[in-house]
């Protein structure tokens, strides 16, 4: 009043009625970690729903006038977020100020970088049987002008300058990924590493003439070195102009479920019960709703508890909101001015880069433009094993490998494919067998079909393939194009030839075509039928035919798979099993070195190298590295992999060793810093065997490590105090005083090792047990793998237990998860309440059993159930029978019962 301004009416809202108010306080509660009861937490009241007019009124009744301003101010607002055309920053290199100079010079730029890079594809690779290099220079011409035409130079520019960059800086990138792989400017650029020419990839799956929409290259980089590619791309366009792309973590049932329990301070136990009714699907969640529905015993708890059926009420209102905000995984976008002039920017305090407020689909909306930056582990394995291989002087160029190698296809074959990467899974090692691959196209179907859906033309593919069944070419005119894969249509780029060659479409309609196909839009499938229908009739199919061939055309296109991306990572399935058929050692142990975290993983790739023949070392102080190294044709276990030991603590034990290994304890605690290697980490060394080449007691070694720290921190007090100098200088080493104690049994050493390691290693527990275990009648975890693969549902196996658990069923009872081990793996079983009781005192880690079994081959493996369980010491012994000696008289026998104890167990007469 006293400026003479009107007053406004508002009401500060929260949640959409009064109703809401405690869903919305648990909500709080979540966000800020705390509990409904604490009384000095954030809160709000039930007054910060939205109110109705007639409620805004009442308020309002002295002040009718600040209600008319409320709504004229919201009659004012007329702010709609803008959608923009793709905003591409312009291409560094190029100097030109005004919008069309700078765009004709991306374009010449571009021009010239693809004609010369082209000329050394040529020189280098010469051009793909059958075709010419004018082909080539024609096809380039083509996909140049569209290019230009779309107004997309610089995009490809920009992208060809950072992957140019990574791999001037030894940054192993993919060969391709997605439909850019389709594109030969991209081949001429090296954007991409496969010939689009050679194997028939189609430009106009990529960016199609016909519909102008982005390029969008997805881009794989070694995993470790990814984010020193962003920071190029940061300094070279600017930190304000480069962001990450928020994504946000919402509740979900169970999730929703769990935070609200914890809020109201129920049980644990009462609500992960409740968790556990609701349906775990990722791929298709079920809301808390449906399972409601579905779940009678969700239905029963909430009509028998208040509790829970407040905790289902509030979880209903909160379920599907925004519970965090995180950063998509791959996706940056780069702008052509600071990224604040263009959208909300968020600063994600785990990093210094910013990122867009706006997720993925409105920033793109906006106008930005993303560029993916995927990390891809096999990258870096690869580039691993080959710098391991040039220790021995042979250097590979992995783009330059022959794609006809005999030891690769032998290999694959065989289905030996641990490690191999997309051909590793228990599956994909069927379908290779039923295929039985010799040449890369046949590496490139077996990506593509083994999905859902196709994987049911893999056995007809290689009964085709083998000359059991005829291929079916569909119509004449269409074997150029199917014969690659024995009539059967796998790839959508098949689709648009199909419909190219029949029809008459160019391939940028039958990209069209196939979109819509897969859209399933019956306005768009009936105008694309008819279309269809009418072009087909010049190659002189009929309508009913031609019926045929477009419902057919619709049924491949559904989940047909993208060549140009498939081709790719058979690229990169073919490297890796190229190196591993040629070069197993090393590629083992750079395998092993990505995967030190995993036990798991590095137990197959450890039982992987052993069938090999290949020996794994046990880790040592004096000859193993922060990783796997190959030393005389050997694997060299990494200290970095023995748990409990930090990666900087073993680079301080390998930068004191340096090239004189240790004499024994007194010279390790002589140049190490026990602040870097405390008793912990030592033990588990020690329990590894890291120490067995200074002292093969391992119990010894254990228990003298106080002894060795001692040691250590003398030796670093009298540095630091110049007493050492003083008394003779470091040269007179102060020795290691061990304990005079017994090593440890054969067991327990083997179990310590396990604790070390995650698996055995020097030997198991079942070895002393090989020579019975056929007589036994048991069958290996491997074996009976197999075996469940094809059909199998019981089994009888020898293993040592683990790792036992024990958890609470719907019901209540308790039920045992079993870690179980065996030479040739480790494998999770369960055991319901009444074998748990029963068979309890056996199940106990570091015992060896007899399981019998009922198994079950799921998705994610193989499912085991545990139904009886015998000591194997105890079956053992049934297969010893008495030895019948038969003597003349009894005189020999009685120096014998001489020397037998009576007291013993043995019965002499």
């Amino acid at each position: 009043y006293d400026r003479g301004l009107p007053l406004v009416a508002t009401n500060q809202c929260y949640f959409a009625t009064r109703a809401d108010f405690e869903a919305h306080d648990a909500l709080l509660a979540i966000a800020d970690g705390r509990v409904l009861g604490d009384d000095d937490r954030r809160r709000l009241t039930a007054e910060h729903h939205f109110k109705s007019r007639r409620e805004m009124m009442r308020t309002f009744e002295d002040l009718p006038e600040a209600l008319a301003n409320t709504l004229e101010i919201a009659l004012r607002c007329h702010y709609r977020p803008r959608k923009r055309k793709p905003i591409l920053p312009r291409f560094a290199a190029v100097g030109s100020e005004d919008a069309a100079g700078a765009e004709a010079a991306e374009t010449a730029e571009l021009e010239r970088q693809a004609w010369e890079g082209l000329d050394r594809r040529l020189a280098a690779h010469g051009p793909a049987a059958g075709l010419t290099e004018e082909d080539y220079r024609q096809r380039l011409a083509f996909e140049l002008g569209v290019i230009a035409g779309m107004k997309f130079p610089g995009y490809f520019l920009i992208v060809a300058d950072f992957i140019k960059w990574a791999k001037a800086h030894d940054i192993p990138v993919g060969p391709g990924r997605g439909s850019g792989a389709g594109s030969l400017v991209a081949y001429a650029l090296t954007i991409t590493d496969l010939d689009p020419l050679r194997f028939d990839l189609l430009f106009e799956r990529f960016l199609n003439p016909e519909r102008v929409s982005m390029p969008d290259f997805d881009i794989d980089f070694c995993q470790d070195r990814r984010d020193e590619v962003i920071r190029y791309v940061q300094e070279k366009y600017g930190r304000g102009q480069v962001a990450q792309i928020i994504t946000f973590g919402t509740l979900q049932a169970r999730a929703v479920l769990r935070d609200v329990g914890r809020v109201l301070q129920m049980p644990y136990g009462q609500v992960d019960k409740l968790c556990k009714l609701v349906p775990q699907n990722p791929a298709n969640p079920v809301t808390l709703a449906q399972a409601i529905t579905d779940e009678p015993r969700l239905r029963d708890a909430r009509r028998e508890e208040p509790i829970v059926d407040r905790l289902l009420d509030m979880a209903m209102k909160l379920e599907g909101l925004y519970r965090h905000a995180s950063t998509h995984a791959a996706g940056i976008v780069i702008g052509d001015r600071p990224l604040e002039r263009l959208v909300p920017i968020y600063r994600d305090p785990r990093s210094d880069m910013p990122v867009t407020q706006y997720n993925m689909k409105w920033v793109e909306s906006a106008g930005l433009v993303k560029f993916d930056f995927l990390g891809l582990k096999t990258l870096t394995v690869l580039q691993t094993a080959v710098q391991l291989v040039a220790r021995r002087g042979v250097e590979i160029d992995l783009l330059a490998l022959p794609l006809d190698d005999p030891a690769t296809y032998a290999m694959l074959a065989r289905g030996e494919t641990v490690g191999v990467f997309q051909l590793e899974s228990m599956g994909m090692r069927k379908a290779i067998a039923d295929i039985r691959p010799d040449r890369f196209e046949d590496i490139i179907a077996l990506v593509a079909l083994y999905r859902p859906g196709p994987m049911a033309n893999i056995p007809v593919y290689g009964a085709r393939k083998h000359g059991l069944e005829e291929p079916d070419y569909i119509h004449p005119k269409l074997e150029p194009v199917l014969k690659e894969t024995y009539g059967i249509i796998v790839y959508q780029e098949q689709v648009m030839q199909i419909a190219q060659i029949l029809s008459g479409y160019s391939l940028g309609e039958a990209d069209l075509l196939r979109r819509a196909m897969g859209k399933k839009i019956k306005s768009e499938m009936d105008a694309q039928r008819a279309r269809f229908v009418d072009g087909a009739a010049s190659s002189g199919l009929d309508k009913a035919q031609a019926d045929l061939i477009f419902d057919l055309l619709a049924k491949f296109a559904d989940y047909g798979f993208n060549k140009s991306h498939a081709a790719a990572y058979a690229l990169v399935a073919y490297q890796t099993a190229y190196l591993k058929a040629n070069h197993p050692c090393e590629f083992l142990a750079a395998s092993m070195t990505l995967d030190m975290a995993n036990t798991d993983k590095l137990n197959d790739f450890r039982r992987e190298a052993l069938r090999l023949g290949i020996k794994v070392e046990a880790p040592s102080v004096n000859r193993s590295h922060v990783v796997f190294e190959v030393d005389g044709g050997a694997i060299l276990y990494a200290l970095g992999a023995v748990k409990g030991v930090g990666r900087h603590a073993v680079e301080h034990l390998v930068e004191a060793r340096g090239d004189r290994a240790f004499a024994d304890l007194a010279d390790f605690a002589g140049r190490i810093n026990p602040k870097a290697l405390n008793r912990r980490i030592l033990e588990s060394l020690a329990s590894a065997g890291a120490f067995d080449a200074l002292e093969s007691n391992r119990a010894r070694v254990i228990e003298g490590m106080d002894a060795v720290l001692a040691v250590a921190a003398r030796r670093i007090d009298g540095e630091t105090t110049g007493q050492n100098e003083l008394f003779g200088g470091p040269s007179e080493r102060e020795p290691v005083r061990l304990p005079a104690i017994a090593d440890f049994n054969p067991d327990e050493r083997l179990q310590r090792e396990l604790g070390a390691i995650g698996f055995y290693l020097s030997a198991h527990p079942l070895d002393a047990y090989a020579p019975m275990l056929a007589r036994l009648r048991v069958q290996s975890w491997a074996e009976f793998q197999v075996a469940v693969k094809r059909g199998s549902t019981a089994g009888r196996l020898a293993g040592t237990i683990v790792q036992r658990q024990e958890r609470r069923t719907r019901t209540g009872n308790k039920m045992g998860i079993l870690r179980v081990s065996d030479p040739t793996g480790q494998y999770e079983a369960v055991i319901f309440s009444e074998g748990l009781n029963h068979f309890r005192d056996l199940l106990e880690p570091g015992q060896s059993v007899i399981l019998l079994v009922n198994a079950e081959d799921k998705p994610e493996g193989v499912s085991v159930r545990i139904d009886s369980v015998e000591p194997l010491d105890q079956a053992a012994a049934r297969l010893q029978h008495a030895l019948r000696i038969f003597l003349r008289g009894s005189d020999p026998l009685e120096s014998i019962a001489r020397h037998l104890d009576p007291a013993g167990d043995g019965d002499v007469s």
